[in-house]
């Protein structure tokens, strides 16, 4: 399930969180103890948000150098983005709110992105494919690669399954890759047990839609964001972290 309409019970950090709620006046409500949840409409969907326990976010896999990080893996704030390539929220996150995001304040070094792979087959039978070109980019080409790649993917498919993955080769020719080789990995099945790793951890964690996120301040303390939400939103929740 798309959660693209998003409520966000953001449980752990209640002081930074609440202080970033009333910047956003009007978008969000207080909730029974130290939580609130902001309304997000983008689309007419069924809504199963149920937020994510302490416990659960405990489980999420440490960032190590073997992720694929936007900015410095040193950055006080990190946003872990659970993704699905053909999922139309995770489109418009990645666009309007995660690359704006790093756009800010991942040159600076203060926030750094890691994306992870959560392709959900019922929807979208064309994203774990789409999911393992990324990784052949970055087999091939290095984390600009691999960032270069997704962000071609989420500029060119209609989502839903809109990709023609006939394309698959053409992205990475355009960033730079020798197509031969790409072909060869796309075709090898070499990182199915990554993505099934990454798409196992989102489950652990509390996700059970995409777009699925986890914040992490400089404390090491984290909290879920389910579903999309604005680049307004996210800045007033980084900018109270840091």
């Amino acid at each position: 399930m798309d959660n693209g309409k998003s409520s966000n019970p953001l449980m752990s950090l209640p002081g930074a969180i609440i202080l970033a709620g009333v910047i956003i006046a009007g978008a969000i409500f207080l909730t029974s103890g130290n939580s609130f949840v902001k309304k997000v409409e983008v689309g007419d969907i069924d809504d199963r948000d149920r937020g994510a326990s302490a416990a659960s976010l405990d489980k999420m896999d440490p960032i190590t150098s073997a992720d694929h990080i936007l900015g410095s893996p040193d950055a006080p704030v990190k946003i872990v983005v659970y993704s699905d390539l053909e999922c139309p929220f995770c489109k418009l996150f990645h666009e309007g709110t995660i690359l704006k995001v790093a756009d800010q304040y991942s040159k600076t070094g203060k926030v750094a992105i890691v994306f992870r792979h959560f392709p959900l087959d019922n929807l979208h039978s064309k994203a774990r494919k789409e999911a393992a070109a990324a990784e052949c980019a970055a087999q091939l080409g290095g984390n600009d690669a691999f960032w270069k790649y997704v962000n071609k993917i989420y500029e060119i498919t209609p989502s839903n399954n809109g990709l023609d993955l006939a394309k698959l080769p053409e992205i990475a020719a355009g960033i730079g890759l020798d197509s031969a080789a790409f072909n060869i990995c796309l075709e090898s099945g070499q990182f199915d047990q990554r993505i099934q790793k990454d798409f196992q951890n989102a489950i652990a964690t509390g996700g059970n839609g995409t777009p699925w996120s986890i914040i992490i301040d400089p404390d090491g303390k984290a909290a879920p964001i389910n579903g999309m939400v604005d680049f307004g939103y996210m800045k007033a929740v980084v900018d109270s972290m840091i």
